[in-house]
């Protein structure tokens, strides 16, 4: 199954580049709306191999992610890979410069069963893939224009 969205920020690709890689930042915020968040490695900054350990409900239950920065690539993006239950993925972030004051951020997101369990709740995503999609690229959009905000100052 894959998310993919693209979103164009009025900012250089060094500043967006910085951002995607605030995970600091996304800690906390994820933290914020109630996710347990763990740093598993002490690597410090930006590096392959970087992982953490992430708790969460979805659908009514309890679940838990192991996330691994498989790639990076200053300043053209990274790649994160997943696991969380049967269910394995990797997130690919892609940055473009369109122009010195202007990069173009493009997300992908795959995600593919290991187990029946995992089949069946993926399966169940697909007949909600529209809606999925849609809340995807919302959240895509506000990340990007918070980004531009954050930038311009305004």
């Amino acid at each position: 199954m894959r998310f993919s969205a693209r979103e164009d920020i009025e900012a250089p690709i060094d500043y967006v580049y910085g951002k995607i890689t605030d995970f600091g930042g996304f800690e906390r915020s994820a933290m914020r709306r109630g996710i347990d968040v763990e740093r598993k490695d002490s690597l410090a900054g930006v590096e392959v191999g970087a992982n953490w350990h992430v708790g969460f409900k979805f659908r009514g239950k309890s679940r838990a992610a192991d996330l691994t920065l498989q790639k990076v690539d200053h300043p053209n993006g990274i790649d994160i890979g997943f696991t969380s239950g049967g269910v394995e993925g990797s997130t690919n972030i892609e940055l473009v410069p369109l122009s010195p004051a202007r990069t173009r951020l493009i997300i992908r997101l795959d995600m593919a069963p290991r187990t029946l369990a995992a089949r069946l709740l993926l399966q169940s995503l697909k007949l909600a893939k529209n809606n999925l999609t849609q809340k995807f690229k919302t959240r895509i959009a506000d990340f990007a224009e918070d980004i531009e905000t954050s930038y311009t100052g305004v």
